[in-house]
């Protein structure tokens, strides 16, 4: 007899129905268009506002050229993890590349932010050390820190003095590792790295930083946050993603050789993972080239950020905290937060809402991020739709 498989799963039928009771179940969208400054969502030509497609790499010719290049060359895909025969001499050398740009030792490539994050906390922390994190780093992190069996400290976001309390009273581990995200992805808030630098080098502990919302955003070129605190040699580790303003897919640690070359050897998102296909490496290499060669692009996302979110503000819209081109419009409740989206998408702006458990539930919000390719026209019909959906819910 056939079994009624879903049955057994009724348990989270419940659940998936509370969240529709509460307004905060959000089914995925599909795009029917390329990414760009307007995308095609249910036949309906939208400005994107939700895409982490910072600098519009995604369709830039030269990373779109490098990919079907490499793909008439090496292609699809390459039929095995690094260290058995996934390595081709174009992992090598982006690598090397990566390493060059972040003004690091050496590089590693993973297959995604996630994974670098997991890869690298799971594999160089032991019993004996001590992981120190901002309260408010992402979710990569937190499952990465569960990975080890490391005594763990959490400071309150962005308190310097709950982290130095943290290093004073882990003092008798092996090693203490502070790990912050370099931009927080949910607040668009920048760390205070350069005082989590100094109070680590007080207390003799190691500093990685995520930059996953920091590289192509922050400093020369979108080197990242190293770079725009002018902390070079004295960060340990760099995490990122190659999927946000670098427009691909994937995630690397920027560290030193010999970190490196024991993650090569140890880190299991890394050993038993297919190695990334020839047209993401070629399109990952080209990507940081135009990063070197065409600063305008960052420039530009500046530009954008600062006319939104001063519109933003003047409208009268909380915008929380913000420093970077992730502006939160925060509301509260999460069914608002929801219709609130719904109603942006009906007058022609996609911008999604973000709610409890990714943030708390008393601080809902629809999170924007403009891009390098959003026009100011185009910004300011975006602006134009928020005052009046704002005023509608009673928002603003």
């Amino acid at each position: 007899m056939k079994r009624d498989l879903a049955a057994d799963f009724s348990y989270l039928a419940k659940e998936i129905e509370e969240w529709k009771l509460e307004g905060i179940f959000r089914p995925l969208t599909e795009l029917e268009s390329e990414q760009g400054a307007k995308v095609t969502i249910k036949g309906k030509e939208v400005i994107q506002l939700s895409s982490n497609n910072y600098l519009g790499l995604t369709t830039h010719p030269r990373l779109q050229k490098a990919a079907i290049a490499a793909v008439e060359q090496y292609g699809a895909g390459t039929g095995s993890v690094r260290t058995i025969a996934g390595t081709f001499s174009m992992h090598e050398r982006f690598e090397e590349k990566l390493a060059q740009f972040k003004h690091t030792e050496a590089a590693l490539v993973f297959q995604s932010g996630f994974t670098a994050n997991v890869g690298v906390l799971a594999t160089i922390l032991t019993k004996e050390d001590v992981v120190i994190s901002d309260e408010l780093n992402h979710a990569s992190i937190i499952d990465g820190i569960r990975l080890t069996k490391a005594g763990r400290r959490i400071y309150k976001h962005a308190d310097m003095e709950d982290l130095e309390k943290a290093l004073q009273e882990s003092q008798s581990a092996r090693k203490r590792l502070v790990v912050t995200d370099g931009v927080f992805s949910m607040d668009g808030d920048i760390a205070p790295l350069e005082q989590i630098v100094e109070l680590a080098e007080k207390y003799d502990a190691i500093v990685m930083v995520d930059d996953a919302h920091a590289s192509g955003v922050l400093g020369k070129n979108g080197r990242g946050t190293v770079d725009h605190f002018n902390l070079h040699g004295r960060v340990h580790i760099q995490v990122g993603t190659l999927s946000k303003a670098v427009g691909v897919l994937g995630g690397y640690v920027a560290c030193p050789q010999v970190m490196r070359d024991y993650m090569v050897q140890r880190a299991r998102p890394f050993l038993f993972s297919t190695s990334h296909p020839p047209a993401v490496t070629a399109a990952c290499h080209a990507a940081i080239e135009v990063l070197e060669e065409e600063p305008e692009l960052v420039d530009k996302l500046w530009s954008n950020t600062r006319f939104f979110k001063q519109g933003l503000e003047k409208l009268g819209f909380n915008t929380g905290k913000s420093d970077t081109p992730i502006t939160p419009v925060i509301v509260g409740e999460g069914s608002l937060a929801s219709r609130f989206s719904d109603e942006l998408f009906s007058a022609g702006v996609y911008a999604q809402a973000i709610v409890f458990p990714t943030v708390a539930k008393d601080a809902a919000r629809v999170r924007t991020i403009v891009t390098a390719q959003h026009t100011e026209a185009e910004l300011e019909e975006a602006l134009a739709i928020f005052s009046e959906v704002g005023k509608r819910l009673g928002i603003i």
